[in-house]
């Protein structure tokens, strides 16, 4: 009886060369293929064409929600973004895929979970540091880390030919100049004409979810995102899932020309890397969020909480998900967004948000203190005590090292 892994199954043509080249290895493949928003043309046909390639077993798993819930939400709460700008759209779903195969590996009995990515990337590192925290004996199997895989695929020509032998049936369209991925979250680009970091990202891609700013309506559209112990619950009015919700914002956002950014950023192996990026939906969401956390959140809290974040976008983008240090700061995120509930009204306009207007029950903003005009509540002459405090220590460093000027 042949052994059997899992294979995380996208359907395209390096997922399914991997069916048949693993079947040749004398393994039985058991396929998933998880649901995160991609758009496909037919997932039963994708199924379909995992079997009939021989997969012993195929599976689709819906995992929108979970997505958008317990993954991108929580990372949200936190701000994090990799290098100050990456919204983390791809980082976010891998450790959300290895749990729903190696899942799927506990179930059929399977000896190894296999992925597609590459030796260069990021994606390894994050499916094999999931899967091994999730199930510390479980084997993973990267093919493109092995060197006689390499040798046998050593380009697209190769596997196309393979295809052909094994009748496995793949798409005859031209090859883009970019890859790309994209779930509910987010499309990212890479890779082809964006390897040169001269060639213009806009000029090259075909862009999935975002009208160009240029293209957008000539007149402004503004949008009321509701929260609730910081999770977004409310777009205008309507009660939302959290992935209808991000699938809504993505549609607002994306006709306003929101959430495209284009970075050379800092991959986890070592190496330098050009990505674009567009993320309608998640660029409104951070934006009403930090919006709301202003009026909501004390100072030191905040402040606390920023020196934090990159932290956690670092571990999201390197793959650390399941750590005892990511449990340690989640528990400590959801303490913090408890009083961060609330309204924001966005104003969007060609490729620009603007806050127009939040509100919260909960709101630290107390016009009466913070008030230029005359009376209120705050006696400005607590303020000399206050500063004679606070300045007795550089009064006596200056009396001791008096400093040039």
């Amino acid at each position: 009886m042949a052994d059997s892994v899992v294979l995380a199954y996208s359907g395209g043509l390096d997922t399914s060369v991997l069916v048949g080249w693993l079947q040749d290895e004398g393994y039985d493949v058991h396929c998933v293929y998880v649901d995160l928003g991609q758009p496909c043309e037919d997932r039963a046909a994708i199924m379909k064409k995992a079997r009939d390639i021989g997969a012993k077993s195929a599976e689709l798993i819906d995992a929108r929600e979970e997505l958008c819930r317990d993954f991108a939400f929580p990372v949200l709460q936190w701000q994090a973004k990799y290098e100050n700008i990456y919204l983390l759209g791809t980082s976010i779903a891998r450790p959300l895929i290895a749990k729903v195969c190696v899942q799927r590996a506990r179930d059929v009995g399977a000896v190894a979970f296999v992925h597609g990515a590459t030796g260069k990337g990021n994606d390894q590192c994050r499916f094999q540091l999931a899967a091994e925290a999730l199930e510390p004996s479980i084997k993973i199997i990267a093919p493109w880390r092995i060197q006689s895989f390499r040798d046998q695929f050593p380009g697209r020509t190769e596997m196309l030919e393979y295809c052909e032998q094994k009748r496995i049936p793949v798409k005859a369209t031209a090859r883009k100049p970019y890859s790309s991925d994209e779930n509910c979250l987010h499309i990212s680009y890479e890779a082809g004409d964006l390897e040169d970091p001269t060639v213009d990202g806009q000029s090259v891609i075909d862009f999935g979810m975002t009208v160009s700013p240029q293209e957008a309506p000539d007149k402004e559209e503004t949008v009321t995102i509701g929260f609730e112990s910081g999770v977004p619950k409310v777009v205008n009015g309507k009660a939302l899932s959290p992935a209808a919700l991000v699938e809504e914002l993505n549609r607002i956002g994306g006709r306003n020309g929101v959430g495209r950014i284009d970075i050379v950023e800092n991959r986890f192996v070592g190496m330098k890397s050009r990505g674009v990026y567009e993320s309608p939906g998640m660029t409104l969401l951070y934006s009403a969020h930090q919006a709301l956390e202003q009026m909501t959140l004390d100072r030191d809290l905040t402040h606390l909480r920023d020196q934090l974040s990159p932290q956690v976008a670092e571990m999201v983008y390197y793959g650390f998900w399941y750590c005892a240090k990511m449990d340690a700061l989640m528990a400590f995120i959801q303490e913090t967004q408890k009083p961060v509930t609330g309204e924001v009204t966005l104003t969007l306009y060609k490729g620009n948000i603007r806050v127009s207007s939040r509100t919260s029950p909960y709101s630290l903003y107390k016009a009466d203190i913070a008030s230029m005009e005359k009376g209120g509540t705050y006696d400005q002459t607590d303020a000399e005590g206050f500063l004679r405090i606070m300045g007795l220590p550089g009064r006596v460093q200056g009396s001791v090292r008096p400093r040039k000027y």
